[in-house]
């Protein structure tokens, strides 16, 4: 058993790739886990592979009944709860001919549902002096060509992350966020037909590792952050993306020798 001994992680979209990673590295430090999730089949699969100390539960986390029975079957379940790890989102996005229905989906489900939750949550993680880890991405930060709802969703979780570290650091809650680089996650599994190689050569000139990341690669910064080793960490965005966002235009291969050739 480790640190997390008896202590409880929810984490909505626990069933897709990073989120069961998270899962595995809390019940491998002994914690609970509750996957919140709307893909019954996967979350139910997980948790019987993980044991005892895992939950699932079918959560939507669009509808604020299901937040407040999640936090209800939590405290029932596991007594406490002392982590929210935010991975669930949606790929939605048609750039500039996104529909206001598509926005407001988009935002719904990327940013207020996290904050609903940690609403309904607020009171345990308190008594707990717990921590939230909230989903950034690279996306956050830069361009990309026809994408608009994603990387300005995650920018606003950016800035929630701030906000919500100064306003809960009463509450001796902690607040911080992971940003990703390009992962072996569900969307990447889909695009590429669930070709892995394929994804890490595309992946290759954008990253200073030269690949995609591991699902655990981001497991390990999230469990990180919710340790004591973190203690006075708090409104901070790790960015779990293998350079990513160090490597400029100019990309990994020095330019000024092309200028000679």
């Amino acid at each position: 058993m480790g640190e997390f001994n008896n202590k409880t992680a929810i984490i909505p979209g626990g069933a897709t790739k990073i989120g069961a990673a998270i899962a595995r590295a809390f019940i491998a430090q002994g914690a609970n886990v509750v996957i919140a999730d709307i893909d019954v089949t996967a979350g139910q699969n997980l948790a019987q592979e993980l044991g005892e100390n895992a939950f699932f539960l079918t959560t939507d986390i669009c509808q604020d009944d299901d937040i407040q029975t999640l936090v209800d079957f939590s405290t029932s379940k596991c007594g406490s709860i002392n982590f929210l790890v935010n991975v669930a989102s949606t790929y939605l996005d048609e750039g500039a001919e996104s529909t206001r229905a598509q926005w407001l989906d988009a935002l719904n489900i990327n940013v207020v549902s996290s904050v609903m939750l940690m609403q309904a949550a607020r009171s345990e993680l308190a008594k707990n002096q717990g921590a939230i880890v909230n989903f950034g991405s690279i996306s956050s930060r830069i361009a990309q060509t026809g994408r608009w709802l994603y990387p300005i969703s995650k920018a606003a979780i950016i800035q929630l992350t701030k906000s919500q570290a100064m306003d809960l650091a009463s509450d001796n809650i902690r607040v911080n966020a992971v940003s990703p680089g390009w992962t072996w996650s569900n969307i990447m599994d889909e695009l590429s037909g669930g070709d892995r190689k394929k994804t890490d050569q595309v992946a290759a000139p954008f990253h200073l590792q030269g690949r995609t990341a591991n699902p655990e690669e981001v497991a390990n910064t999230v469990l990180f952050l919710c340790s004591d080793k973190a203690s006075f960490i708090n409104g901070t965005d790790i960015r779990v993306d293998g350079g990513y966002s160090t490597m400029g235009p100019e990309g990994s291969e020095p330019a000024i020798p092309k200028l000679m050739a």
